[in-house]
């Protein structure tokens, strides 16, 4: 499995054993804790409000839109060329100064996101087209080296058919990011397919067009430092009093403000929100509309850079609880600065399997609520998990993950893990709570934690799994410790050189003298042999 961070530092290579070569090890990490913060809580306004709120932001939404067409346009060029001026004069004319910088900003961040986007697709595409022309290259039925051949022809020839396909897609792709034009749905490409299945999402045509259109609204702005509240576009006070800047188009009816009579209360990080407000540091806000509970929304959300962040010499200093994820539940055990197993294994359930998207987050978050108070009972101030990433594996697809009705199970179990999300929310839901994530390579730690933890681990009492024995080789690698355990036996074989301990000499009787480990022999009598006079 591949990294999904980039670790700062150099990777260690692990010697060849048996005559096997071992993939690179990546050194541990502390993972950087979250730049920003962002709270939500529900509006309330009249519904004359809300009709004011849906005009504003489907008047900001339409120059949104058409600011983005005009920077995808001009492509990929310098800083220099990209018209800001020009453009930000244009839209202030049909809005205002403020809301002309915030959707210009909100422009080159949308672009260059699906720029990234871009490049990850194509790398992508690259990876399943590889692989495909790999297996394809081998004869039906024979194996070439470590290459095997498709089992029949019929499924060689779907998978030309499907490598045909995919080497299109690649064409476009890489003709799309040579130009610089990457493909943006404002609104969300996945609701814009639903367009033509409304029977099968159990949505009618107009029930489309209201979440279509409230996808597409624009209601955002970025703060200001030094401003009255953090932001003069959307400002909300420190009464909880919120006001929106009205577009100069919308002036006529709706005046220059539109305030909500209904005051607004953030029910997380108050506090630390209301001393933003009042010291007048920069606050963004952004006002959604949610179709299907039919409520209003606003977020607020600040930057946070100046958490402090400690080094991976001191975590090491102290215990880790090492963390195991799979499918199904979280495998975790603490282990002290040594290395060391302290007390038993722990296993949190997840059951994420069949539920929908909001109740997968939620018992995720339990159980991860579940394993920080696993750390705070251990008195740990680090959890180590493993850099995972399945990307490579979905791009790759059934050509290295399995056939068969046992490789589509485990495909399957593959795609239904979870780790983007666990790794995010475990990071933001630790630096809440003071603790700190190291990420290690997840390279042989289920194999090599089986093979040297699980026995000894059985001495702790429950049922010790594989897993567990994987979350200790985990906690082991952040501390900077080896894996493996020292073989039984003799460690320098001074005393024997077949690598089992020679017997050891007859024990002398108490009282006895002995020198050099051995027992000295009995005085005998002058006088003669025994039985002699």
């Amino acid at each position: 499995m591949d990294n999904i961070w980039c670790p700062p530092g150099t990777s260690a290579t692990l010697p060849a054993r048996g005559g096997s070569q071992l993939r690179k090890i990546a050194a541990p990490f502390v993972v950087d804790p979250p730049a920003g913060v962002r709270i939500r809580t529900r509006l309330r306004p009249t519904d004359a409000e809300a009709h004011a709120l849906r005009m504003i932001g489907e008047h900001l939404g339409h120059l949104y839109r058409t600011d983005l067409v005009g920077r995808v346009v001009l492509g990929r060029v310098p800083a220099t060329e990209r018209r800001w001026t020009e453009r930000k004069r244009n839209l202030t004319r049909l809005c205002s100064s403020r809301w002309a910088g915030a959707i210009t900003r909100a422009t080159e961040d949308q672009y260059q996101l699906a720029m990234r986007g871009l490049v990850s697709e194509v790398s992508s595409l690259r990876s399943a087209t590889a692989a495909l022309q790999h297996r394809i290259a081998a004869p039906v039925g024979q194996k070439i080296g470590g290459n095997r051949g498709y089992n029949s022809e019929m499924e060689r020839f779907q998978k030309t058919r499907r490598l045909a396909q995919l080497l299109d897609r690649l064409a476009v792709a890489q003709e799309a990011l040579a130009a610089g034009r990457p493909t943006i749905a404002v609104g969300s490409r996945r609701l814009w397919k639903t367009r033509n299945h409304l029977d099968a999402a159990n949505l009618t045509r107009d029930d489309w067009d209201r979440q279509w259109s409230a996808a597409r609204m624009f209601l955002a702005a970025d703060g200001e430092s030094g401003q009255i509240g953090g932001n003069l576009t959307i400002r909300v006070t420190a009464a909880g009093i919120l006001s929106v800047k009205v577009p100069a188009p919308l002036v006529p009816e709706l005046g220059n403000h539109l305030v909500l009579s209904t005051p607004v209360t953030f029910n997380r990080r108050t506090e630390e929100w209301a001393d933003r407000v009042t010291d007048r540091r920069c606050i963004r806000y952004e006002i959604s509309y949610v179709t299907s509970r039919g409520r209003w929304y606003v977020d607020a959300s600040w930057g946070c850079g100046d958490m402090p962040v400690l080094g991976l010499e001191v975590l090491q200093l102290s215990g880790v609880v090492g963390v195991d994820m799979n499918a199904d539940h979280l495998a975790a055990c603490h282990l002290d600065a040594s290395g060391n197993p302290v007390g038993a294994p722990v296993t949190i359930r997840l059951d994420l399997a069949g539920q929908n998207a909001g109740t997968r987050d939620g018992r995720l978050r339990s159980a991860i609520t579940a394993l920080l108070d696993v750390a705070r009972d251990a008195g740990a101030t680090t959890i180590a998990i493993e850099n995972l990433n399945f990307q490579d594996a979905r791009d790759t697809g059934r050509e290295t993950m399995g056939r068969g009705v046992h490789g589509k199970r485990f495909r399957r179990t593959v795609h239904g893990i979870p780790t983007a999300k666990f790794r995010n929310r475990l990071v933001s839901m630790a630096t809440n709570r003071g603790l700190h994530v190291i990420a290690v390579d997840p390279a042989y730690t289920s194999k090599w934690g089986g093979q040297h933890w699980q026995k000894p681990l059985q001495t702790s009492g429950g049922t010790v799994t594989r897993h567990h024995a994987a979350s200790v080789a985990i906690g082991r690698r952040a501390l900077g410790c080896k894996i493996r355990r020292r073989e039984d036996g003799p460690r320098t074989r001074q005393r024997t050189g077949a690598g089992q301990p020679s017997p050891r000499p007859h024990r002398a009787p108490e009282g006895a003298a002995i020198t050099t480990g051995l027992v000295r022999p009995a005085a005998t009598s002058r006088l003669g042999p025994p039985g002699t006079s």
